[in-house]
């Protein structure tokens, strides 16, 4: 098992890794097993050798409430071609072996965690080789089974810092979490209508006085002027979720076309961030 001090080791070397080259990180989103097993797979490594920093993975869930309509679609694919916890599992554990140093992150919903056992659930991710897990409908108060059961595993637990928070939830956010700090450019639904707006430099100081993990910026973020804009704020890096699904599902008649504009997406977007 990892000693407490090697939690989010992954994130640390990678974030001081892009320190010393005057960059932030640029984090893509998919969901595994879209559009299947196979092609996402392929996508994941396209991901990563057009320039990705870290991920952030998605497992499909049947009512996902936090996304917008192109992750939800992208969920609806993945478990239409039989994806499951097992079949995810599997995947990770190919990329972990791809990409032995990626940070690799997961976004889910409660109920995947809960169907298997909170103390298994952790086990199994930190077997298959994954990094942090970020539980999208989590209340930080009702977080405590789950980072208990993360932090006896190895694994970061990941807190979201919305623009609306407390001091005193950002408090508690910086005290939970490892790894990095999920902030929300903007409250609602994932998705790139609404473009992020960037107030988080007041976020961000808050987060820094309390110590916390790196804050990664997400949410709404599809443009390679809104990465720049989020690293201005003082975030360590971006994340893009829905405009790199989008990519996916243009050309779901296409894989070898996907795989490229996927290429060229990644690549413009990790070119903006080197400050």
């Amino acid at each position: 098992m990892k000693q407490a001090t090697e939690i989010g080791s992954r994130y640390d070397q990678t974030f001081a890794k892009l320190a010393t080259k005057n960059e932030g990180a640029f984090i893509p989103f998919v969901i595994i097993g879209d559009p299947n097993a196979e092609q996402s797979f392929a996508v994941i490594k396209t991901l990563i050798d057009a320039g990705a920093d870290a991920l952030e993975l998605g497992m499909p869930f049947s009512d996902p409430s936090a996304d917008g309509i192109v992750i939800q679609m992208a969920a609806l694919r993945s478990l239409k071609a039989n994806t499951n916890t097992d079949v995810c599992l599997d995947i990770l554990a190919k990329v972990r072996a791809y990409a032995p140093d990626i940070p690799i992150g997961l976004l889910l919903y409660g109920n995947l965690v809960f169907a298997r056992g909170i103390n298994n659930f952790y086990r199994d991710v930190a077997t298959a080789g994954v990094d942090s897990v970020l539980i999208a409908d989590l209340p930080i108060r009702e977080s405590e089974p789950f980072r208990q059961a993360a932090i006896a595993n190895g694994v970061a637990p990941i807190f979201i810092a919305p623009p609306n928070a407390s001091e005193a939830t950002l408090e508690k956010v910086a005290q939970y979490g490892a790894g990095y700090t999920y902030v929300l450019s903007r409250v609602g639904v994932t998705g790139t209508e609404t473009e992020a707006e960037m107030t988080g430099h007041k976020l961000i100081h808050i987060l820094e006085k309390y110590q916390a993990a790196p804050a990664v910026m997400g949410f709404g973020i599809s443009k390679p002027e809104q990465v720049k804009a989020a690293l201005a704020t003082g975030a360590r890096g971006a994340i893009s979720g829905s405009a790199v699904v989008k990519v996916i599902e243009k050309n779901l008649d296409d894989n070898e076309n996907m795989l490229k504009e996927l290429t060229q997406f990644i690549s413009a977007m990790k070119l903006a961030t080197k400050l």
